[in-house]
């Protein structure tokens, strides 16, 4: 297995036990955070997402920005939000660790927090990267962040184009031993529709010939902003955060099936977290 080493007694050192990659499920144990942020979880946490922001953009313009600094931004950014109230239950999480080979993830996506998460519970195993729109790279910081991890660019503008970018550049990414993430639905959204999930993580690893793994997730907990700076939304720790990994799949024929098998999972998982949900 590819494994991609980590210093694991150092990480458990900076963030206490227990770290999410370490069990076949995680939840947040219960206690007690700070009385500002847990009586203000956006004042609370904002300033410290933003701080882990800009330690890791400096570290990635100076070619500093690895996959073990990947990690510990994605922990501490989770321990951020627990610090605030948030609870978070992870399930399945053994399924990674099996994995022998890159796979594509497929997930539904809701919030900014699952670019945050799924790092630290993919990248411990295997290097991983994302399907992106090509806005986020202008943003500061988060911008050299991305660019550092190699990710797959699209304009959104023209669907051909952006079809033929996802194959070409993540055949050659998995090729390379990376696994890539793919929110098909493009845009976020807080419910779940299926109408609007695409089937180009289906494509994708059929062509690469890659496990397909579906993720359900319910991440409202960190709300959608609807002003310009629309990742910096409420914190609201009332609403529980789940996520949840699918067991991988083939990819046979034309993955029909197995592109109905995702929408299963992750519409079974979202009425099961009490998600609104369309047609399904």
């Amino acid at each position: 297995m590819n494994k991609t080493q980590f210093d694991k007694a150092g990480l458990v050192r900076r963030f206490g036990e227990p770290l999410p990659f370490d069990a076949p499920a995680y939840q947040t144990p219960e206690q007690g955070g700070g009385w500002f942020s847990s009586r203000l979880p956006s004042l609370g946490f904002y300033p410290r997402m933003i701080k882990v922001v800009i330690h890791a953009g400096r570290l990635a313009k100076r070619g500093l920005y690895s996959g073990g600094e990947f990690v510990k931004s994605s922990l501490d950014t989770m321990r951020g939000l627990e610090a605030c109230g948030v609870k978070l239950q992870l399930s399945n999480l053994a399924v990674v660790p099996r994995l022998e080979t890159p796979a594509v993830f497929v997930s539904n996506h809701m919030s900014t927090m699952e670019t945050y998460i799924l790092p630290s519970l993919i990248q411990y195993y295997r290097d991983v990267t994302f399907v992106i729109k090509d806005s986020l790279l202008r943003y500061p910081y988060f911008g050299d962040i991305l660019r550092a991890r190699n990710p797959i660019v699209v304009g959104r503008k023209d669907a051909r184009a952006d079809l033929q970018a996802v194959l070409d550049g993540g055949c050659a990414r998995l090729a390379a031993g990376t696994s890539i993430v793919v929110f098909p639905q493009g845009s976020r959204y807080s419910g779940w529709d299926p109408a609007k999930f695409n089937s180009i993580g289906v494509k994708l690893a059929r062509r690469a010939k890659v496990p397909l793994v579906p993720v359900a997730l319910r991440s409202d907990a960190w709300g959608n902003s609807r002003y310009f700076l629309k990742d910096f939304g409420k914190i609201r720790p009332e609403l529980r955060t789940f996520f949840k990994f699918g067991e991988p799949m083939e990819v046979k024929g034309n993955g029909k099936e197995e592109h109905a098998a995702v929408l299963k999972f992750i519409g079974d998982n979202l009425k099961g977290w009490g998600v609104e949900c369309r047609n399904a």
